[in-house]
């Protein structure tokens, strides 16, 4: 048999690897710089615990490891595993670091993972020079800046705060059962042709795919064909190609937070974190439920599969926004099917969530984050959903207001509601005062557009989107007057219609902007009442995001510290503009108001709050015994405030409002 001569293949333990006397590895300056965050970081440690917890022959694959000899020196050059050694190390560190005045003999182990066998001022891993110091200060704990902000020091921090001397043994059995193919390369190999087969061949697994694995991987072939028959292909019968659309959704709807579909997994990760067992015990349960709100997805998709003929055109007005409500309409769909709520209340919602996104489109308002607010309140009962709409849902004064001069958005859709006409597939959008009207063109049949003064011009200009000039046409009609005059119109096509708000024009005797405004103002009775806001006292909120639908952002990325204009605490204003002044606040009133939910919070996360300044960083003191660390990510500190204020029960009564940069970061 034939061997390959440039490319040398081996599994092998990674602390094994590592602990190695010649191994000895530097970062190429072609590499990217080191950028997991501590979301990766948590994770290595759960599969690092996880696996400490197997039987002696488990072990953790964590993937291939390419290198290549250095030609004049003994390093290696590491071309491919550099966020996976780099995380790896901060986490021995840390735990060196907790044990180094307790377990000498666990320290030395550590240590000759960590340093160099012919010195021990120099660590095993070389980053870019850029970095290197950064990451070694860290590494051998000579850190002299306390107010440096880096990936390494927030990754160790991390893993600093998360592991104890206590559990440092099940810590170190779970990194020794950590395994990776080693690949080196010899002298004649192609760095870059292996390097872009390992990370670039095939398409990349997508978070739908992962779930799929997820829930399979454990199971005997068997049990793999029976749940692939009776759920999965179901799920992905009813979803189609809007599957991963619909774990997302999904996800939303149960755990009434919102779910990124952007960066690394974020809807799987979201799913592990719901779903951290499936082994078939508790598989048959969950996924009877996944395959029944698989069933109503499709149905959201495609409502003629619904046999409730007002209902079906309710979804059918539903999809007119999107598929962003989907999460709170599957929640009251179920509820509807099931028995545990009326058909008028599904109906009900269905109406409200209309109302919000016409209202707040009219108005200017974003329609993000609002979904996994409702369905939080939604759990909470008709009531509290009630008032949840009526809090983001703009007023009828505000609406009233705009009307008569915004554009109308989704103008097929309101008009067809205001002038019932259900199908509208073969009108066109009527514009009474054309877009852009001839010269010949006349309001009353007399006076030509020349001849209006430019004032006027502009002023009909403005008004040709707005709700008053608009009305419903039958295509066949619009051809035969497109561009004419409204006298022209009256009697060659508004009078010819079906639609009875087209036909009333016929005897209106001019047209122009009082003939615009005045019909506005009659019109826009009927969307405030078809469109109806539920009717209570709450604020019109102007914009405010509840706090647990917070932007979390990794990193520190451009703008972090003019992310907000100013937050509502509880009735109270705070003039906070990031996330750090932030997380700094809520903990220190929490530390004030409700010291026994802040303690215990940080217990349960293994931080933010310690008895001692264990480690060398930015610390801020709550009392003489109790410090607060203030070193995190942005992505930290914004899960672990909202843990706190969910912790203390009154995350519901916290508001961030997002500035003009927040917006648009």
């Amino acid at each position: 048999m034939a061997s390959a001569t440039n490319v040398e293949a081996d599994a092998v333990g990674t602390i094994e690897w590592l602990s190695a006397p010649d191994t000895a590895i530097v970062v190429p300056v072609y590499q990217r710089q080191y950028r997991w965050d501590i979301g990766g970081c948590e994770r290595l440690l759960a599969d690092v615990r996880a696996v400490a917890g197997e039987d002696d022959g488990q072990r953790h694959f964590i993937g291939s490891i390419l290198s290549a000899q250095d030609s004049s020196e003994t390093d290696l050059i590491l071309i491919d595993g550099q966020q996976r050694i780099t995380t790896i190390m901060l986490l021995v560190a840390a735990l060196h670091h907790a044990v180094r005045d307790t377990d000498p003999a666990m320290a030395a182990e550590l240590e000759r993972v960590l340093v160099r066998a012919d010195d021990a001022s120099r660590t095993k891993l070389r980053p870019h020079d850029a970095w290197a110091h950064l990451y070694e200060s860290v590494v051998l704990d000579r850190r002299e800046d306390a107010e440096r902000e880096s990936r390494f020091d927030d990754n160790y921090a991390f893993f600093r705060s998360q592991v104890h001397a206590d559990e440092a043994q099940t810590i170190w059995r779970g990194l020794r059962r950590l395994e990776h193919v080693s690949i080196t390369l010899g002298a004649q190999a192609n760095a870059q042709q292996i390097f872009e087969s390992l990370n670039s061949t095939g398409e990349p697994l997508r978070d739908h795919e992962l779930i799929h694995n997820y829930i399979l991987m454990g199971l005997t072939h068997s049990e793999q064909l029976d749940v692939e028959e009776r759920f999965w292909l179901p799920i992905e019968q009813h979803t189609g190609e809007m599957i991963g659309a619909f774990w997302r959704h999904y996800l939303v709807m149960t755990t009434g937070r919102e779910v990124s579909a952007d960066g690394e997994h974020g809807v799987y990760a979201a799913f592990r974190r719901s779903f951290p067992s499936v082994d078939v015990a508790h598989l048959q349960a969950d996924a009877e439920v996944w395959r029944h709100y698989a069933e109503i997805y499709g149905i959201l998709l495609d409502p003629s599969l619904e046999t409730d003929a007002e209902i079906r055109t309710q979804l059918g007005y539903i999809n007119t926004f999107g598929r962003a409500a989907y999460p709170l309409v599957m929640s009251a769909y179920s509820d509807h099917a099931r028995g545990l709520i009326s058909r008028d209340e599904f109906i009900e919602t269905l109406e409200w969530t209309q109302a919000l996104y016409l209202r707040r489109a009219l108005v200017g308002l974003p329609p993000e984050r609002m979904i996994a607010r409702l369905c939080r309140a939604r759990a909470e009962g008709r009531e509290a959903l009630m008032r949840a709409f009526a809090r983001i849902t703009p007023s009828d004064e505000r609406v009233s207001a705009v009307l008569k001069y915004v554009e109308l958005p989704h103008a097929a859709y309101v008009l067809g509601r205001l002038e019932n006409v259900n199908d509208t597939s073969g009108f066109d959008i009527e514009h009474i005062v054309p877009l852009m009207p001839s010269e010949a063109w006349s309001g009353d049949g007399s006076r030509r557009w020349s001849e209006y003064t430019e004032d006027a011009q502009n002023s009909h200009r403005a008004l040709t989107p707005t709700l008053g000039n608009l009305t419903l046409l039958e295509q066949n009609l619009t051809e035969r007057v497109f561009g004419a005059s409204f006298p022209d119109k009256q009697t060659d096509a508004y009078a010819r219609s079906a639609v009875d708000e087209t036909r009333a024009l016929v005897d209106i005797p001019a047209w122009g902007t009082a003939a615009i405004t005045g019909r506005t103002v009659r019109l826009a009775a009927s969307l405030l009442r078809i469109w109806a806001r539920p009717a209570l006292p709450e604020i019109d909120d102007d914009g405010l995001t509840p706090v647990l639908d917070a932007v979390r952002r990794r990193g520190w990325p451009a703008g972090w510290d003019r992310e907000f204009d100013y937050v509502e605490y509880r009735g109270e204003h705070w003039e906070i503009k990031d996330v750090r002044a932030l997380f700094n606040r809520v903990f220190r009133r929490a530390w004030t108001d409700d010291r026994a939910s802040a303690l215990a919070y940080s217990a349960a996360h293994g931080g933010p709050i310690y008895s001692e300044m264990a480690w060398k960083g930015q610390w801020d003191a709550l009392d003489e015994e109790n410090f607060l660390y203030m070193g995190w990510d942005s992505n930290y500190m914004m899960n672990a405030l909202q843990g706190v204020l969910e912790e203390s029960g009154i995350a519901a009564e916290v508001f961030v409002k997002y500035s003009y940069i927040g917006n648009v970061m």
